[in-house]
């Protein structure tokens, strides 16, 4: 039997009984809303979670034509390649679709809209909503013509957000705020270029924050949402979800102790950890990390405070040397999720225990 205590350290792993939940939970939550759960794979990069929320083909969001080419060789061919796309791109697009991969890309400006459409490749529109990230503004004139030049070629497949402004939320109310604001502008969107003559056939809104509101969805017809699969710490913090539902973490091992200095110091640093340090931006600051027990229990006080390349130290939050031997492992979790599965190149798998049951392979490169 191989366990937590066997693999070289680091190594990510998925707790698969916090992440079953985590994947029901927002399922429920949209199944009583009415809308479609289009999950963005970009968080896990992982064909086995993908199938254990479909089981089928989709519909998935990517954020790397890398993405999308693993996931439609594994079977997925409902895919939305949510970043803007670079028409330098666009041959690769055309092949999966050649291969009969049912992609849609996103754009913002005349210039992708008219390279889309010269190789028929179906697209959103980007809409902002917030200010804080790409999209044409809804009251533009650039959201028709844009809208004209796509539906003309029979290539308008509607119109994609994402509230960027949850993410600075502070309050409960807050970040219902933002979660309506998303879908109003998302809503106004569609309804402009309808009363235009075009078909909008898709309405997508969707982040991890925004998706766990009460906010009702009506006129939107799916949801993205990526890093719920595992949570996070900055998810914590925005009151999304509790610490005990974080369902990645990294194992390292102790590999010094100096009192002197009132640290430990461990063999997992910023390659194994990443270099978020999101948490910071909150009330309650986790430093690099949380610092829990192999078996997943957070160690009170104990967290991740500096990070090199290959070395990561633990201390207590005021100062102290954590009673942490050499040799001891410990687990680390993030405050991002994304960046930190980012690092590895498998989750190694476990059910609440330290027992491994699987190994599932990511999704690199772009």
């Amino acid at each position: 039997m191989t366990t937590l205590h066997d693999p070289d350290t680091p190594f990510a792993v998925v707790d698969r009984t916090r992440l079953r939940a985590n994947l029901a939970g927002l399922q429920r939550r949209l199944d009583h809303k009415g809308v479609t759960l289009r999950p963005h794979v970009k968080t896990a990069k992982s064909v086995d979670i993908a199938r254990m929320i479909f089981g089928g083909t989709g519909p998935i969001t990517v954020s790397t034509l890398a993405e999308a080419e693993a996931f439609a060789d594994a079977g997925f061919t409902d895919i939305t390649y949510a970043v803007g796309v670079d028409p330098h791109k666009l041959p690769r697009i055309r092949a999966l679709i050649d291969r009969g991969v049912d992609i849609a890309v996103i754009l913002d400006s005349a210039l992708q809209a008219e390279a889309v459409v010269r190789q028929r490749i179906s697209a959103l529109i980007e809409v902002d909503c917030d200010g804080h990230r790409a999209g044409v503004k809804v009251q533009s004139a650039d959201l028709l013509r844009i809208g004209e030049t796509l539906a003309r070629a029979g290539c308008l497949r509607g119109v994609l957000l994402h509230a960027g402004e949850s993410y600075h939320a502070s309050s409960p109310a807050a970040l219902a705020a933002a979660a309506a604001n998303e879908r109003d502008v998302a809503v106004r969107a569609a309804r402009r270029l309808r009363d235009a003559g075009y078909a909008v056939p898709t309405v997508s809104v969707g982040s991890t924050p925004t998706a766990h509101t009460d906010v009702e969805l009506d006129g939107v017809t799916e949801v993205r949402a990526g890093t719920y699969v595992f949570f996070d710490l900055f998810m914590a913090g925005l009151g999304v979800c509790r610490i005990d539902d974080l369902a990645l973490s990294v194992v390292v091992t102790v590999i010094g102790v100096q009192p002197d200095k009132g640290q430990v110091i461990t063999d997992g640093g910023w390659t194994a950890i990443s270099y978020d340090r999101s948490t910071s931006s909150q009330p309650v600051d986790h430093g690099y990390g949380l610092v829990t027990t192999l078996d997943g229990a957070v160690i009170p006080d104990v967290l991740m405070t500096d990070v090199s390349q290959e070395h990561g130290v633990l201390t207590t939050r005021d100062g102290g040397t954590p009673d942490l031997p050499v040799g001891t492992r410990v687990r680390i979790l993030p405050n991002h999720a994304c960046a930190m599965a980012d690092q590895h190149r498998q989750f190694l798998v476990v059910d609440g225990g330290r027992q491994i049951i699987a190994a599932w392979p990511r999704v690199g490169g772009w």
